[in-house]
């Protein structure tokens, strides 16, 4: 079974996918460290030194790789990887099971503010401007994330229950 983790940043696609993958006997493959594995470099100095165009190429170059080679995994995407190129048909192509995790965007807001220096996209704006940034990119994004066979309202829920209604809908 594979199954993919869409989703805008800081909406829990690593800590959920990670648990996930533990209770359901799968590979936990997060796509952005997949990545930094491939090209021994981390995301931050490929997007500073190569540029996103050129990021944007790789990471679907790795979705794909890793979506093709491995029988079976759950994967947690990047936030923007849905939304490039063919992306969100790859991962419908080559997956069981795709799903959303949808939050409002003061809840995500509040989870960037505090993690912005590991986030490219974020890192130069102040808080102020974060929550008018993160309603316009997500406002752009959602219809790619709407395309995931599942949209999972995560809002106010722990991990646990986030992977316990996962798990209701796969098995």
């Amino acid at each position: 079974m594979k199954v993919v983790l869409v989703g805008y940043m800081a909406s829990g696609k690593s800590s959920v996918g990670r648990l996930l993958a533990k209770e359901i006997g799968l590979d936990f493959v997060d796509l952005d460290d997949y990545i930094e594995e491939q090209q021994r470099q981390s995301i931050k100095d490929i997007f500073q030194e190569k540029g996103e165009i050129f990021f944007r190429k790789l990471e679907h170059q790795m979705l794909e790789k890793v979506l093709t080679e491995k029988e079976s995994l759950l994967l947690s995407t990047g936030g923007g990887t849905p939304c490039y190129g063919i992306n969100m048909d790859t991962i419908l192509k080559h997956s069981d099971h795709s799903i959303y995790l949808q939050l409002p965007v003061a809840t995500l807001v509040e989870r960037i503010a505090k993690e912005k220096e590991e986030r490219p996209l974020v890192k130069n704006l102040n808080n102020e401007e974060l929550p008018e940034f993160v309603g316009k990119h997500l406002f752009e994004r959602r219809s790619f994330y709407a395309r995931a066979k599942f949209t999972l309202d995560c809002y106010g829920k722990s991990i646990v229950e986030l992977v316990a209604e996962v798990k209701e809908k796969l098995l």
